[in-house]
């Protein structure tokens, strides 16, 4: 995502934690200072060994379900920071590699150093070191306080 001088944004993986919520407020702040747009991305999978048949949810209600997270976090984090344009992205997928993917042009990629989510299967933790190892851009890995 580029800004209006064709600069990258940032992008943070956002996935309900503590963590991930301060990591999308410091992008945000970062972004309003620097005039740069923020995607909030928030990628989730269904696991394998979720539910038996008769239980499982459909991968559209999963999908449901991260976007209202999703639209909720960025709504709270976003009122501080009403200048700053920010894309709101629910990907099925790997978080890990959802991010790498999202983050191939951006500035920055931004992460929580762990989390678990709101609901099953937006998992942080080694996702951040993953990010880290293999990213084509900048990371900060955002500790916070839980």
């Amino acid at each position: 995502m580029s800004n209006r001088n064709g600069e990258q944004g940032i992008v943070v993986g956002v996935d309900g934690s503590a963590s991930s919520k301060q990591a999308l407020q410091w992008a945000l702040g970062y972004a309003d200072t620097a005039g740069l747009p923020v995607t909030a991305v928030l990628a989730w999978e269904i696991p394998a060994n979720y539910g038996t048949a008769a239980m499982v949810l459909p991968a559209a209600e999963f999908a449901d379900e991260a976007k209202r997270e999703l639209k909720q976090v960025v709504d709270e984090a976003a009122a501080a920071h009403p200048e700053v344009r920010v894309e709101r992205r629910v990907v099925e997928g790997h978080p890990a590699k959802i991010l790498l993917k999202e983050a191939e042009h951006a500035q920055m990629l931004v992460v929580g150093s762990r989390g678990h989510g709101g609901f099953v299967g937006a998992i942080l933790g080694s996702v951040s070191q993953h990010c880290v190892t293999h990213a084509h851009c900048p990371v900060l890995v955002f500790r916070g306080t839980e």
